[in-house]
């Protein structure tokens, strides 16, 4: 797991939980397990918070504590008392525990004023296969999760503790996991330099919500309004949808998520959404798309995207949504800024010439849990007019950020605190018309490029091309990525017919001396 004084502030003891719960598993995946955790967490919030709210209500005159009305004023969930946490801790030994926990998140969903969270909880604890005895363990270790007196402080820790787990087991499941939950200083990287203080946000592909929830955080952090954001969303897997409902309503945050098994390409669940940001981690390089039944839709403004790649029909499905002034950040597999194939070349090109692109990140490897393929951010303007920034039509801007971050573990890097103040501030100091600092290329890791230059290379957007990177054995990259990026490049640049023989011998020559 992440240094937790890196990530999680004064919640010290999420780290400890986390592998507390972990080691109760027994012979559980971790894919089946981490719904039974994160379900009691959520039941262990609501229940808090119902309580926090009660307390509160029975020091107020003429006020009702058993109208669920006196709840919902203050988004409180109401929770009738078979559900309450003190009831399960109180029945935590007793053999149907799986049954009452069943029953609670039963009448928890029935509950006519929790209209949100109908067929969203887990109700399988009753399931022969799952330990009893574990579960009672399990409740017994979230009833000592320290709470503070008001119910935002509530929110706080166990959104917070909530978030964790997602990240654990994202990493317990590797692939699998990572499916869902997209790495936070990654997110963090995205919400910082869009900075979304108010508007629409919008994720076709959510996951878990944690784009959502950093948006958030973002807003608090710099001491604005959370109403001040609306939240839409999409996710085509059915679980992974039920988390990020939980999730959302463990964090306090009140968004129009949306599931269908067809996903965004194929049944747009916002058709007329015109949102001010849109942060995604679309599936990198998906190739079982369906884009052959799409071939005419409107959202391809810059062209059809290849059947066996889904790269560019994210990047336009995100376009098309954007606002006369919106700014969209997404998370895509490094190809997609060299890649020649399939038509990808002419649809690049096309958003370059429409300056539909603002910004190009190449990311470091080994931040995600779900792939070792390195990755970038693709960061679009409708506008680069507009939003009270200044004109940056005709320019890009590219940081190369792949020697930044440092190892959690044997595996897995993130960005410090640092290190995405050092990508946002670049972008702002660039995109700002009244940034308190002037913006200067940065020979290695910034450059703001012209047109002319992005057309001189082929409408390439690979940012080593651009900011003069260092020399190849100082980069920290490891060899598989360095060759993988080698080919790509020279793939790219057969492609446009512009390479010599002579600078192939030079290119491949210098690489293996470096190595």
């Amino acid at each position: 797991m992440a240094d937790n004084n890196k990530n999680n502030g004064d919640l010290a003891f999420t780290a400890d939980l986390f592998k507390a719960a972990d080691k109760l598993r027994g012979n559980l995946e971790p894919s089946e397990y981490k719904h039974v955790a994160l379900g009691l967490i959520f039941l262990k919030y609501i229940s808090d918070a119902f309580e926090a709210q009660r307390a509160k209500l029975l020091t107020i005159e003429n006020a009702d504590p058993e109208d669920p009305e006196e709840y919902i004023g203050d988004n409180v969930f109401w929770v009738p008392k078979t559900a309450r946490w003190s009831y399960l801790r109180d029945n935590a030994k007793r053999p149907e525990i799986g049954v009452l926990i069943d029953q609670a998140m039963d009448a928890i969903e029935q509950e006519p004023s929790n209209e949100g969270l109908k067929g969203v909880l887990p109700k399988n604890y009753a399931r022969p296969t799952l330990n009893k005895t574990m579960l009672g363990e399990l409740i017994d270790l979230f009833s000592n999760i320290g709470m503070h007196d008001s119910t935002d402080k509530a929110r706080d820790v166990l959104g917070r503790v909530y978030e964790y787990f997602l990240s654990g087991f994202a990493g317990s499941e590797g692939k699998r996991g990572g499916e869902f939950f997209t790495p936070r200083s990654v997110v963090r990287t995205l919400v910082e330099m869009l900075e979304p203080f108010q508007g629409r946000v919008y994720d076709p592909c959510c996951g878990s919500g944690g784009m959502f929830v950093q948006s958030e955080k973002f807003i608090e952090d710099h001491g604005g309004r959370r109403d001040a954001i609306s939240v839409y969303g999409q996710e085509i897997n059915h679980t992974t949808w039920r988390l990020a409902k939980m999730n959302l309503a463990v964090q306090g945050i009140d968004a129009d998520i949306k599931w269908n098994n067809e996903g965004s390409f194929h049944r747009d669940e916002h058709p007329d959404l015109k949102a001010d940001f849109i942060m995604a981690n679309p599936p990198f390089n998906i190739s079982d798309w369906g884009g052959e039944r799409l071939a005419d839709d409107t959202r391809w403004r810059f062209g059809t995207p290849p059947k066996g790649n889904a790269n560019f029909g994210w990047l336009q499905h995100i376009y098309h949504h954007l606002a006369p002034r919106g700014t969209a950040g997404v998370v895509l597999a490094n190809g997609s800024m060299s890649s020649q194939q399939s038509g990808e070349g002419e649809i690049r090109k096309a958003m370059i010439e429409a300056d539909a692109v603002d910004c190009m990140v190449a990311l470091p490897s080994q931040l995600f849990y779900s792939t070792q393929i390195p990755a970038c951010l693709w960061i679009l303007a409708r506008d680069k007019s507009a939003n009270g920034h200044r004109d940056r039509r005709g320019e890009i801007l590219f940081i190369d950020a792949r020697k930044l971050g440092f190892m959690v573990d044997r595996v897995r890097r993130e960005f410090s605190p640092d290190d995405i103040a050092k990508i946002a501030d670049a972008y702002h100091r660039w995109r700002n018309k009244d940034h308190a600092e002037a913006y200067a290329d940065q020979s290695g890791f910034c450059k703001s490029a012209t047109l002319d230059e992005v057309r001189q290379n082929g409408h390439v957007l690979t940012p080593g091309r651009y900011v003069g990177a260092e020399d190849i054995e100082d980069d920290g990259v490891p060899f598989e990525e360095k060759f993988a990026e080698l080919r790509e490049e020279l793939e790219a640049q057969f492609a446009e017919g512009r390479l010599l023989e002579g600078r192939i011998a030079t290119a491949i020559g210098g690489f293996f001396r470096n190595d």
